[in-house]
């Protein structure tokens, strides 16, 4: 994606904007983000909240391949005990998706390595820090529906 090309309304990720929804109750503000930013319009979203998750929550991953592997079944979000949230990132991919429709958003920005909204690289389901390639749910299901996406590690 070609950051300088960007038009339109941008959905954001909640935590890059400095909002405290991450799963450890913090977050993710970047100057690169509040730079670019500067005199676009966006909409912030945190799809991990609106499936009903609370901040904070234990840390979860995708068991095995990516996001699009969750959207059609295959694959599910397992925190590290064992406990499944796939309904829970799934409802709230669905609810953001409606949120980026409802208000025109073309593109979005999301935070790189998230369960959700991981663009480029994901965790490796393990519990271990390791990264592979792969996308998260609500990416998946954003790509799926022909918005653009970048991740803030893209700025």
């Amino acid at each position: 994606m070609d950051k300088s090309k960007c038009k339109g309304k941008i959905l954001v990720a909640e935590c890059l904007l400095g909002v405290s929804c991450r799963y450890d109750g913090g977050d993710a503000v970047s100057e690169n983000v509040m730079e670019f930013l500067k005199g676009k319009d966006f909409v912030p979203v945190c799809p991990e909240q609106l499936g009903g998750l609370c901040t904070p929550r234990p840390p979860a991953e995708i068991d095995s391949g990516g996001g699009f592997d969750v959207l059609d079944g295959k694959s599910r979000v397992l925190s590290k005990d064992g406990y499944d949230f796939t309904k829970a990132y799934v409802k709230g991919a669905q609810e953001a998706l409606k949120i980026a429709k409802m208000t025109g958003c073309n593109m979005a920005l999301l935070k790189e390595k998230s369960p959700s909204c991981g663009v480029h690289s994901i965790y490796d389901g393990k519990f271990s820090g390791t990264l592979k390639d792969g996308c998260g749910a609500f990416c998946a299901l954003l790509k799926r529906e022909g918005v653009e996406v970048m991740s803030d590690m893209d700025l």
